[in-house]
């Protein structure tokens, strides 16, 4: 199979990069593989297709899949090792070299799905760019985050896998920086067509007054519980309940995972899980061919999904996580995710989501280091409560989070708080994080600390670079006074200084005084069409699937 999807994507990557422009003009393949970070590399894969366009075939499957299927092969054989190696090997390795193992089949998958999408780019939709570029994003992240796994893991893996692991990773941004070139002149407008800028700007938030009254009501009643979602505005299939107690469906949340259907549409309705009260111990995975997904609790703090995962316990932080989800157009209400290894554990992820076009509303993240990993794919988050330390909203996925509250906890002796660390490491990555109208503060045991010590704001910052081309952007949010006047901290010396992209918009409170801010080359405060970049309409397209959930979202600014 993996020679297939890459005999298809590469031809069809190549020839849109080198097709000559609709007005004749010479093939812009220069200009192409500038755009990419190994232009040699891109260079020559383009130089073998013009001499011999029939072997493009051969040419896929000795320069692509080559290298993808000795990872493969070497991931098996570590894991497929006798006995006796085992025992060689530390649990953190293991686990390392199982994410690998996971992450390549997801490669895999989103590979043959960018090739489906690719076979109509004559005529390719705003919507079909988004997801190539959104899914071929996803492919380098989950390459990078393979090889830190197997990093962080020690020991000989590193050695024996970084080489391979590196070569395709270098392939996958070479394939990523062609289709971004290839497909740039179908990108959408900065602006809906009929409405300027200022228009877009003074939207009002989209609320259907169905979804809002039935969730504020104390909490939905098993009997009626599929009426009410379906006055409610939202297109239902199937409604199952989840009691710990009894009465309900199922009594786990991974059963009622299990029982949904397969590969569905979101034509067909959303599955519903309704999760009642209760203090759910179990790690959850929604597996990818679970889509369209809607879990609903009974509210913060009183339907709770709880584990103590850390990497201070032989986890990865990849599968650290106490809930994981994969599947499209996943929807999260009304529920808390807990991690609650603490922070002496370090990295403790309570919600890994790998989810596309995925959504939670009124929902609460608790943690310390590494509360949230939005790792890839397009996200949405609304009314949320995230609490943490060090780095607690992480990694690489295009992620907006409007009217939430992001809570800094009182770190460990020595920790630096930030609150973010964005992981693209990929200028052609369609990834970052977006923080719009939300409130930046400080929890009870880190504001008395600053109230009487006045030493919070030295320990406190907006983010740091975890990678080179790092993107986060703080927009019409209120800022604490406990941030650090600098607002973002290095992550590593200068690196990633200059190559980095960090931004603030119209941001109010005593934190958001910019006068004392870094003077790195890629931080820079926005003007109105800069920050518009990074609205819901042209960040994520949530214009075109949040409408699905019914939940509440402005897609511009304010």
């Amino acid at each position: 199979m993996a020679n297939t999807v890459c005999g298809l994507l590469f031809p069809l990557l190549i020839t849109l990069s080198i097709a000559p422009p609709l007005s004749g003009e010479a093939p812009p393949s220069t200009a192409a593989c500038k755009s990419t970070l190994y232009p040699k590399l891109c260079r020559s894969m383009l130089s073998t297709i013009r001499r011999s366009p029939s072997n493009s075939d051969n040419f896929s499957i000795k320069q692509c899949l080559k290298r993808a299927n000795n990872l493969s092969d070497i991931i098996s054989h570590f894991l497929g090792s006798n006995k006796k190696q085992k025992l060689l090997m530390s649990y953190g390795e293991i686990n390392a070299l199982n994410d690998c193992q996971q992450l390549q089949e997801l490669s895999i998958d989103y590979l043959e799905l960018i090739c489906s999408e690719l076979k109509s780019a004559s005529n390719m939709s705003d919507g079909v760019v988004g997801r190539v570029q959104s899914l071929l994003s996803a492919v380098v992240t989950n390459q990078q985050t393979c090889f830190d796994g197997l990093a962080d893991a020690g020991s000989g893996i590193a050695a024996a896998l970084g080489g391979a692991v590196g070569d395709a990773g270098e392939m996958y941004s070479v394939a990523l920086g062609l289709v971004t070139h290839a497909l740039s002149r179908g990108r959408r407008s900065k602006t809906k067509r009929g409405r300027g800028l200022m228009n877009m700007m003074e939207w009002d938030y989209w609320a259907p007054p169905p979804m809002t009254s039935l969730l504020n009501q104390e909490s939905p009643r098993s009997g009626r519980f599929l009426e009410e979602l379906l006055d409610g505005g939202i297109h239902v299939n199937q409604s199952v309940t989840v009691n710990l107690y009894g009465g309900g469906d199922f009594s786990s949340l991974n059963d009622a995972i299990d029982f949904a259907p397969n590969n569905s549409v979101i034509d067909d309705g959303y599955f519903v899980i309704y999760a009642k009260q209760g203090y759910y111990e179990e790690y959850v995975v929604v597996p990818r061919h679970k889509k369209n997904i809607m879990l609903i609790g009974d509210g913060i703090n009183t339907t709770v999904i709880s584990g103590n995962r850390s990497v201070i316990d032989g986890w990865t932080t990849f599968n650290s996580a106490t809930f994981v989800v994969y599947g499209e157009r996943f929807v999260a209400i009304n529920i808390t995710f807990q991690n609650r290894a603490g922070p002496e554990k370090h990295q403790a992820v309570a919600v890994r989501n790998n989810a596309d076009l995925s959504t939670f509303y009124r929902c609460s993240f608790e943690g310390y280091q590494d509360t949230l990993y939005v790792h890839s794919l397009r996200q949405f988050y609304r009314e949320c409560y995230i609490y943490g330390t060090v780095d607690f909203i992480f990694g690489n996925a295009a992620a907006v989070f409007q009217n939430c509250n992001l809570v800094a906890r009182k770190p460990m002796a020595n920790q630096k708080i930030a609150f973010t660390a964005q992981g693209r490491t990929d200028p052609n990555q369609s990834t970052g994080i977006s923080i719009q109208n939300c409130t930046i503060e400080a929890a009870p045991d880190l504001a008395i600390d600053f109230n009487n010590l006045n030493s919070s704001s030295s320990f406190t910052y907006l983010g740091r670079p975890w990678k080179g081309y790092s993107r986060t952007v703080y927009m019409q949010s209120y800022i604490g006074e406990f941030i650090n006047p600098v607002g973002w901290l290095e992550w590593n010396g200068t690196k990633g200084l200059d190559t980095l992209y960090y931004g603030e918009y119209e941001n109010y409170g005593p934190g958001a005084n910019t006068s004392m801010r870094v003077e790195w080359p890629g931080y820079t405060l926005m003007n109105a069409t800069q920050a518009f970049n990074f609205t819901v309409y042209n960040f994520t397209m949530g214009d075109t699937w949040l409408p699905y959930t019914t939940i509440p979202f402005s897609e511009g600014l304010q």
